[in-house]
């Protein structure tokens, strides 16, 4: 399954603004598989996860107040997303960087990084992260819409939810591979990463 992300409109058949039910109703073939607290700051913020075939999750629809504002596909069993022709999902990270940083350099995109190391771009509502799989790390889309897409790479003070930046780290060598760090003593109460 192709996707092409329209940057800050939509990815696919989804469009930023939806309802949970208009978002089921386009995932052909995937079924909601749970809805879970998106983030620990913001109890309005919720997840909806969508599988295929035997419960395998393959995106994660993020609302607030009802409405679709962030969507993340996962790497093994999410569809290709696509911007201008460019694969998005699965791919090797530092290839994928090297796309970004040439359309930085060509004055195409502005390519920013947040805190945590993860590149993006705000202007297309795009911040990509990586996923451990069985061969190694690779990339996973995360994508808002217009209204939240301002500092969307950074992961402190940007919309995108708390837990799609737990997880592997887009690190250089020597620095900590994932979030939190072991000890580390996160502001989330009881709160939990659903994944």
């Amino acid at each position: 399954m192709d996707w092409e992300l329209v940057p800050l409109e939509g990815v696919g058949p989804l469009s930023f603004g939806m309802r949970i039910a208009e978002v089921a109703a386009v995932l052909p073939g995937m079924t909601e598989l749970r809805r879970f607290q998106a983030d620990p700051s913001f109890r309005e913020t919720r997840g909806v996860e969508f599988g295929t075939g035997r419960a395998e999750p393959a995106v994660y629809a993020y609302f607030i107040g009802g409405r679709l504002f962030c969507v993340a596909v996962d790497a093994v069993h999410g569809p290709q997303v696509t911007l201008w022709g460019r694969e998005l999902t699965a791919c090797v990270p530092a290839d994928l960087e090297l796309f970004l940083l040439h359309a930085h350099g060509c004055e195409v995109l502005d390519v920013s990084y947040g805190p945590r190391g993860n590149p993006g771009v705000n202007g297309l509502g795009l911040v990509v992260r990586v996923q451990k799989v069985v061969s190694g790390v690779v990339t996973r889309p995360v994508m808002v819409g217009r209204a939240w897409a301002d500092r969307c790479t950074d992961d402190w003070e940007g919309a995108i939810p708390e837990c799609e930046w737990v997880g592997r780290l887009w690190t250089p060598p020597g620095k900590p591979g994932s979030w939190p760090p072991p000890g580390l003593d996160t502001h989330w109460g009881s709160w939990q990463p659903p994944f």
